[in-house]
């Protein structure tokens, strides 16, 4: 893991420090950053593996660092935690969308940053793969989905919905697993919300007959 750089932006010093030891002691190689300047100083200069990024910083803040990164595709193998004391349900939601790929509240165990860590780099070293089902691919690698080679453009939560019925086709999949999916917590999306993502991808999919993601009443979703 010597290799695999990740970037703390955390003005927490205290915090900050407990990420550094931690996850040194993994075999990770950590920077830390204060403030979103400095980050984006050194950003400039090297890319990292991962970003574990504090949303309420001096200055630039995380939610704007986040789609500064997100807004350029040669950033889409880099890997975003955030690591925040917002617990409402919107500020997790509103991170995930904006390209986020996990969530972790504050206070946090170290047992459980060390095994979100763990299991995006893991993730993140995967080899490059696409799904096919019918008319559709989903790129694994660009997180992009295509209708006839046309690509379909998806909200960050759509496309998480979307891999993670195409990867289970066949098995239905429960709100409870779709919730986990979006916010690392399957309590923490309500009902509504996730209709509401997936009538949203059914229609840009153009799954006007309910046939392709079938509604299994009081179960869930599947993908035949």
């Amino acid at each position: 893991m010597n290799n695999y750089l990740i970037y703390s932006v955390e003005d927490d010093v205290e915090i900050a420090h407990v990420i550094n030891l931690t996850l040194t002691k993994q075999g990770y190689n950590i920077e830390s950053f204060y403030d979103g300047e400095s980050f984006l100083t050194a950003f400039a200069q090297q890319k990292p593996d991962m970003i574990l990024l504090d949303m309420m910083l001096p200055g630039i803040q995380g939610k704007d660092l986040l789609k500064y990164i997100r807004n350029d595709t040669k950033n889409d193998d880099i890997q975003i935690i955030i690591i925040s004391a917002n617990r409402l349900v919107v500020d997790k939601v509103d991170g995930l969308d904006l390209g986020a790929d996990d969530y972790i509240e504050k206070p946090f165990d170290l047992l459980e940053l060390m095994s979100r860590v763990s299991a995006r780099s893991r993730r993140a070293n995967k080899p490059v793969s696409s799904i096919v089902i019918g008319l559709y691919t989903l790129d694994l690698d660009s997180h992009s989905l295509k209708k006839n080679g046309q690509i379909i453009e998806l909200t960050s939560s759509e496309f998480k919905i979307a891999n993670l019925l195409f990867e289970n086709r066949g098995k239905v999949i429960t709100r409870k697993e779709i919730s986990y999916a979006l916010c690392g917590d399957e309590s923490m999306v309500k009902t509504k919300t996730i209709d509401m993502h997936i009538k949203s991808l059914r229609k840009k999919l153009g799954d006007s007959d309910y046939k392709f993601i079938v509604s299994l009443y009081g179960s869930g979703y599947i993908i035949n």
